[in-house]
C-alpha cells in the first residue's frame, strides 16, 4: 500500500472522520477517502468503508477511482501550457484550430425541431470552451429538452468515437445559446483535449502523460486501467434514490457507460471526463498548484486560474438545480465568490470542482490549504456529503 507521511498538527479532524463513518453506516456512500493540506504539509489522510462492498474489500490509499469531470483540470492545464508556449492564444476563435466548429448557430427558443436556429453573435473562443462559456452542453444536463435528445441520439462523447470524431459530430449541432452570453456545462472541454492532440502531434493520453503524469510521478493516472491493476478499481453504486439523495440504499453499477469502459483503451479519451486515478496522485497534483509544490504552470498563469472568468452577476448553473449564486468560474474550475447557505465566509476565493461520482478537488489561496475527497457514488457530484465533508475540513483547518 503507498505511504503516505502525514505530519502531525494542531487540527481536530475527529468531526471530519466521525462525519465519513457516518454516511458510510448509514449506506450513502459505500466508501470514502479524504486528504488535506496546509501548504505542502499533509496534515490529514483518512479512509473509510468499503472499495468493494458486496467483496468486502477496504478502501484503501491504493485504490483507483473514476475521477470523471476532474479529468478537466488536467486537461484545462494542458491547454494553459500550450498558452504559455505560445501555441494558442485564449480569446483565438477555435475555428482557427478545428475548422469544423466555424459559422456557429444557436436553437431558437421555441424551436421545435433541430434546424430551427439562427446564425451565433460570435464564434466560439478558447477561453469560452474553458469557462463553459461556449453554448455546447450534455446530453444528460437536461434530459427531456430538444438539444440534449439530439446529442443522445448522435451518441455524442460516445467511447466508440474518437476525439477528432467528436469535433465532425458537433459540426451541424446547433448551440445553446450564443458564445460568451450565458453559462452551461457540456463537452466543452473534450473540444479542448481535441484542441491538445491537433496542436501536439500526440494522443491526449500521450500529452497529459507526457506533460503532467510522468513529471509528478502519477503512476496510476490515465484513460484505462492496466488488467495487473484491475482489482484497485473500486466498484462504483448508485443511490436509492436521485431526487432524494438522503435516503439510505446503495446497488452496484456494473455498466456505467458500458461494463468494459476503463479496463481497456476506447477509441474516445474524453478530456473532460475519462480519467482514473487514485488519492496519491491527486495529492501530487494538487500540490503542483499549492506555493512550493513542484509547479508544472509559471506563477501568473497559476494566478489566473484562480480569477473568476465570468461577468459580474453571471454565475454557474445546472438543470434542474438552477443558479448557484455566488459560484463563478475560472480557466479550469469553480470560484467560490460568496458563502452558499451550508458554507461561511472561509471557502471565498476557493478553487474547485469534482466529478459526477463523488471525487472533489479543491484549494484556498486565500489560507493556503488544499482537499480532496474520493468516492464512487453516480450523480453525487453536489450531493450533501461533500458540502458537509468540505465544511469539516474547513472548520478544522481555518476556524
Amino acid at each position: 500500500m503507498t505511504s503516505l507521511d502525514v505530519v502531525d498538527s494542531r487540527f481536530d479532524f475527529g468531526p471530519l472522520h466521525a462525519a465519513m463513518q457516518k454516511y458510510v453506516d448509514k449506506e450513502l456512500l459505500a466508501g470514502v477517502s479524504s486528504a488535506v493540506l496546509v501548504g505542502q504539509d499533509l496534515v490529514d489522510v483518512q479512509c473509510t468503508g468499503w472499495a468493494d462492498r458486496e467483496q468486502q474489500t477496504e478502501l484503501t490509499t491504493d485504490h483507483i477511482f473514476r475521477v470523471f469531470s476532474n479529468t478537466k483540470l488536467m486537461t484545462s492545464m494542458g491547454i494553459l501550457m500550450l498558452m504559455e508556449a505560445g501555441q494558442l492564444a485564449l480569446d483565438d476563435p477555435i475555428e482557427t484550430y478545428l475548422p469544423q466548429l466555424a459559422n456557429r448557430r444557436v436553437l431558437e427558443p421555441d424551436a421545435t425541431v433541430i434546424s430551427q436556429a439562427r446564425p451565433a453573435t460570435h464564434a466560439i473562443t478558447i477561453r469560452h470552451l474553458l469557462t463553459h462559456q461556449s453554448g455546447l452542453t450534455y446530453s444528460f444536463m437536461d434530459p427531456g429538452s430538444l438539444i440534449s435528445k439530439h446529442y443522445t441520439a448522435l451518441d455524442i462523447g460516445g467511447p466508440d468515437y474518437s476525439n477528432s470524431d467528436l469535433i465532425d459530430m458537433l459540426e451541424d449541432v446547433p448551440l445553446m445559446f450564443d458564445p460568451g452570453s450565458n453559462w452551461g456545462y457540456s463537452h466543452a472541454t473534450d473540444v479542448l483535449g481535441r484542441l491538445i492532440e491537433v496542436l501536439s502531434g500526440q494522443s491526449l493520453g500521450a500529452f497529459l502523460k507526457a506533460r503532467i503524469f510522468d513529471p509528478l510521478a502519477m503512476i496510476d493516472t490515465g484513460f484505462w486501467v492496466p488488467e495487473a491493476d484491475q482489482d484497485r478499481l473500486v466498484a462504483l453504486y448508485k443511490g436509492a434514490d436521485l431526487m432524494a439523495p438522503m435516503t439510505p440504499g446503495l446497488t452496484a453499477v456494473k455498466d456505467y457507460p458500458k461494463p468494459d469502459i476503463y479496463l481497456r483503451p476506447y477509441a474516445r479519451e474524453s478530456g473532460g471526463g475519462g480519467l482514473v486515478s487514485t488519492l496519491p496522485d491527486m495529492l501530487r497534483l494538487m500540490r503542483s498548484l499549492m506555493p512550493g509544490g513542484n509547479a508544472l504552470l509559471k506563477p501568473e498563469t497559476l494566478a489566473m486560474m484562480t480569477v473568476n472568468q465570468l461577468p459580474e452577476g453571471r454565475f454557474i448553473r445546472f438543470a434542474g438545480i438552477g443558479e448557484m449564486a455566488g459560484n463563478g468560474f475560472g480557466l479550469a474550475s469553480g470560484i467560490s465568490l460568496a458563502p452558499l447557505r451550508y458554507q461561511n465566509d472561509s471557502v471565498i476565493g476557493d478553487v474547485w470542482w469534482g466529478g459526477i461520482a463523488g471525487t472533489q478537488w479543491w484549494f484556498s489561496p486565500k489560507h493556503n490549504y488544499a482537499g480532496l475527497l474520493m468516492a464512487q457514488r453516480n450523480m453525487a457530484f453536489l450531493h450533501p456529503f461533500a458540502a458537509e465533508l468540505k465544511r469539516a475540513i474547513s472548520d478544522a483547518v481555518v476556524n
